[in-house]
């Protein structure tokens, strides 16, 4: 059992442009200091989505896992990865393997799950040279941003992720489903309402529909939760989806996203809610040491280039059920 401490008021820095963001006098005990600020943190994530952490002073794995397990009730494993990640103690991992020179795009981790994050941390042990922030945007905001007829269309079809693993490019089969026994991915598809179909190469293609708009299961407020943009083809580099589709043609791609009755989702969309994003991201450039606690539901992310290292861990906390928060959708496990 973990020491309980009285709790403790913070004061927020609040700007339009950057996360809400607390200055901390750790005096080199972080896990005491988060301990005591705890529900202080945890009300201003409730209040305002987000907040960043300066001055805890964070210096490795095993530091950043006793910060997580006194702000959280529990960490959860990261499953159905898009990328590589590097496992850590304590429920840690390091961020998704994605190039340097290429940016990732708004998106609520792991929404394409039946059961997902609704906390996350980072933790920044070395900042970049230039670049790497942690952008945010206010899914409520963005929601209200939309086309009403867009969003509509969301609402009654929900967003259908597709994914082809081919063993070359992408996540393989075990780094997605943690194995590569067929029977043990087709039950867990099963369990998870994924379609699944075999390919004659050996290759896995799966398709799953989910809701793209939910409900907040703490404020009920209405959010915008889905990775629609981030992992559709059109945000890819042109030169990169160019070269996938002649090589794996079209429905070969290693994921993309369409609209949940299976029709296309065009450029147009895709460039209109990466604007829509941009136009409504707070940021701030990490710092060693920083820590950053978001809200998955309330709070889209993302992952600017950069130059330079860049260190930042994350932890997957506090799951939530997809069926706990009012999809437009229903979706069951066969």
């Amino acid at each position: 059992m973990l020491p309980s401490f009285p709790a403790a008021r913070v004061d927020v820095d609040l700007q339009v442009t950057r996360p809400p963001m607390v200055l901390a006098d750790a005096a080199g005990d972080a896990p005491r200091w988060a301990a005591e600020h705890r529900e202080a943190l945890r009300a201003v994530v409730t209040e305002h989505g987000s907040v960043l952490v300066r001055g805890l002073g964070l210096r490795d794995a095993a530091e950043v896992g006793a910060v997580v397990r006194r702000l959280t009730s529990g960490v959860m494993t990261d499953g159905e990865a898009f990328a590589p990640r590097q496992a850590y103690a304590d429920g840690l991992y390091s961020t998704t393997t994605w190039p340097s020179s290429q940016p990732m795009c708004m998106h609520h981790e792991l929404s394409y799950q039946l059961e997902f994050p609704g906390l996350m941390l980072f933790a920044c042990l070395s900042a970049p040279t230039d670049g790497g922030a942690t952008g945010l945007a206010d899914s409520p905001t963005v929601l209200d941003a939309l086309p009403s007829d867009l969003v509509a269309r969301f609402e009654r079809h929900g967003w259908l992720l597709t994914r082809s693993y081919n063993g070359e490019i992408g996540a393989s089969v075990a780094d997605a489903f943690g194995t590569d026994d067929r029977g043990a991915v087709e039950r867990y598809c099963r369990a998870n309402a994924i379609e699944f179909e075999w390919q004659p190469h050996g290759g896995l293609r799966t398709r799953q529909r989910r809701s793209a708009v939910v409900s907040h299961p703490v404020t009920g407020r209405r959010c915008w939760f889905n990775q629609v943009a981030f992992l559709n083809e059109w945000t890819l580099d042109p030169e990169v989806r160019e070269y996938l589709v002649d090589v794996y043609g079209p429905d070969g791609l290693p994921f993309t996203t369409r609209f949940g009755n299976g029709d296309p989702i065009g450029q147009d969309v895709v460039q209109l809610l990466n604007a829509v994003y941009e136009a409504t991201t707070a940021r701030e450039p990490w710092q060693a040491g920083d820590l950053m606690l978001v809200d998955n539901i309330r709070t889209a992310h993302s992952r600017e280039p950069f130059a330079g290292p860049r260190d930042v861990l994350v932890a997957l906390a506090e799951a939530v059920r997809l069926a706990d928060c009012s999809p437009t959708l229903e979706v069951t496990a066969r």
